[in-house]
């Protein structure tokens, strides 16, 4: 962590007291130290890696919010992320509308459910950037060797890295995300019943699961392609923007590609499909089973890239 909690501030120094080289002994206890955090078996862990789920989440909220603590300190930059993040949101609003006052529909969908749509992938965004963007930084922490002070550390390695950084425009995408699906939804023309609700707020969260999964997945591709940015996971990422509109407007091998390999369908079509006409039940089934083995799958992925990491050998 670049800002110290009480955690951290107890954990050994991994470079010794002068950023020597890291002995054998050393590399031997951060190796076993890493392999139990993979394997996910804490049971003897001399630095108490064996916490509960609660205790977990309340220090995963206390990291973050050191961050945005330390990032309150600098309020004119706060503030020109958030206009940021809601003017890039409008101005994909404003090039929606423009089209729609030349087409009045698009392969059967109007304006409003489309918008939800839009509401939909912009609050996975957000949630992303301000509780996860640390998953940003994986190729960097590699690259520097960074992971080695986490690797010591009594706490999930995929949780220090994860709540490593907040990002504040995430706050702005959240806000004009929640705006955009309100809006969208007070002008579609939905029967709401309390099942259509549950079945609604699930999708929701089940999108937002498939959103930071995939982001977590691809930017652990870095354990494999040496690279201090993280290029492939920002390409996955322009690719999921095409899911703004309707897979229907786009030919049958990208609909499966967004479908089934990369499923950033599941964040926002089928979800405001369901909502706005079809209410088909395989949507209702299949998007939080999609979004639990997209979580399993990322979760698994960087714990293979953890068992290949070998710090930068400086």
């Amino acid at each position: 962590m670049s800002t110290g909690t009480d955690i951290s501030t107890d954990a050994p120094d991994p470079t010794g007291t002068g950023g020597g080289a890291f002995g054998s002994e050393d590399w031997a206890n951060a190796n076993a130290n890493a392999n139990a955090n993979v394997d996910g078996d804490s049971a003897g862990d001399p630095y108490g890696r064996g916490h509960s789920p609660l205790r977990i989440l309340r220090l995963y909220f206390r990291f973050l919010g050191t961050h945005f603590r330390g990032a309150m300190e600098y309020r004119a930059d706060f503030w020109i992320m958030m206009v940021a993040a809601v003017l890039t949101q409008a101005v994909s609003v404003v090039v929606l509308t423009a089209i729609f006052r030349l087409i009045p529909e698009l392969k059967d969908w109007t304006f409003w459910p489309i918008v939800i749509m839009f509401g939909m992938v912009t609050l996975g965004e957000g949630v992303g950037s301000l509780c996860f963007e640390g998953m940003w930084r994986v190729a960097w922490l590699i690259n520097q060797g960074e992971l080695d002070y986490m690797l010591v550390r009594p706490y999930p390695v995929l949780l220090q890295v994860t709540s490593s950084e907040i990002g504040l425009n995430g706050l702005g995408n959240i806000t004009t995300g929640a705006a955009m699906l309100v809006l969208g939804i007070l002008h579609s023309s939905i029967h709401w019943t309390v099942a259509t609700v549950v079945v609604g707020l699930i999708l929701l969260v089940s999108g937002v699961t498939v959103k930071v999964a995939i982001s977590l997945a691809t930017n652990s591709a870095s354990f494999w392609v040496a690279s201090p940015s993280p290029l492939f996971a920002m390409a996955v990422h322009q690719a999921g923007e095409l899911t703004r509109y309707p897979l229907t407007l786009f030919p049958s091998p990208l609909r499966v590609t967004l479908t089934v390999a990369v499923p950033f369908a599941f964040i926002g079509f089928f979800p405001t499909d369901f909502l706005t006409g079809s209410h088909a039940l395989w949507i209702a089934l299949v998007t939080p089973a999609v979004a639990g083995y997209c979580l399993l799958m990322a979760v698994l992925i960087f714990r293979r890239g953890m068992l290949r990491y070998e710090s930068t050998g400086s």
